[in-house]
C-alpha cells in the first residue's frame, strides 16, 4: 500500500506470441545517406530559437555548406532567428554574409524577430514597424504574422526548429 491507500497492480506482461512476432518481423530497411534522399519539391523553413551554438554551429558548419554546394536535399524557403541567433545576420559577420548570398541567389527569406532585433540594435523603429539596421543585405524584421505573410506565397512543407 502507498500513502493514498492504493495498491500497485502488477505490470502487464507481453503475450506469449509477442517475442515470436518480433522475431518474424521483416528486417528494417537501411538508412540512406542524406545525399541519397532528395524529395522532389519538398520545402522547409528553419526557426533558430535555441540559444547557444545553434545558429553559428549547426547553420554555419552543417546547413550552410550544404546550401552552398547544392547538396541540402530540399528547398529552404526561409529562416527565422530569435534571441542571440539574430547576431549571425549582422553586417560583416562571415557566416551571415555567406548566408545572405545564398538567400539572394535562391530567393530565401531571412527574418529576425522584431523584438529580439530591436533589443540588440539590429533594427530601428518600434515593435510591429521595425526596420533592419546594420544587418546583411536582404534581411527582414518582423513577428510571426509577418513571417506567415512572407511565406504565404511559397509555403514550406515542414518547419524545423533548432
Amino acid at each position: 500500500m502507498y500513502g493514498n491507500g492504493r495498491r500497485l497492480e502488477p505490470a502487464l506482461r507481453p503475450s506469449p506470441g509477442f517475442r515470436r512476432r518480433i522475431a518474424m518481423a521483416p528486417p528494417r530497411q537501411p538508412v540512406r545517406a542524406g545525399s541519397d534522399y532528395s524529395p522532389a519539391g519538398m520545402k522547409v523553413a528553419y526557426v533558430f530559437s535555441t540559444s547557444g551554438h545553434t545558429a553559428s554551429y549547426k547553420l554555419g558548419k552543417m546547413i550552410l555548406p550544404q546550401l552552398e554546394q547544392g547538396t541540402h536535399g530540399v528547398e529552404v524557403v526561409g529562416m527565422f532567428f530569435f534571441d542571440d541567433n539574430t547576431y549571425l545576420l549582422r553586417a560583416g559577420d562571415p557566416v551571415g554574409e555567406r548566408l545572405g548570398r545564398v538567400a539572394a541567389e535562391h530567393g530565401m527569406l531571412l527574418m529576425l524577430c522584431d523584438q529580439c532585433a530591436l533589443e540588440r540594435c539590429l533594427a530601428e523603429g518600434e515593435i510591429g514597424a521595425a526596420r533592419p539596421a546594420g544587418t546583411v543585405a536582404g534581411v527582414r524584421v518582423g513577428c510571426f504574422p509577418d513571417l506567415y505573410a512572407a511565406l504565404a506565397g511559397d509555403p514550406p512543407d515542414h518547419v524545423i526548429t533548432l
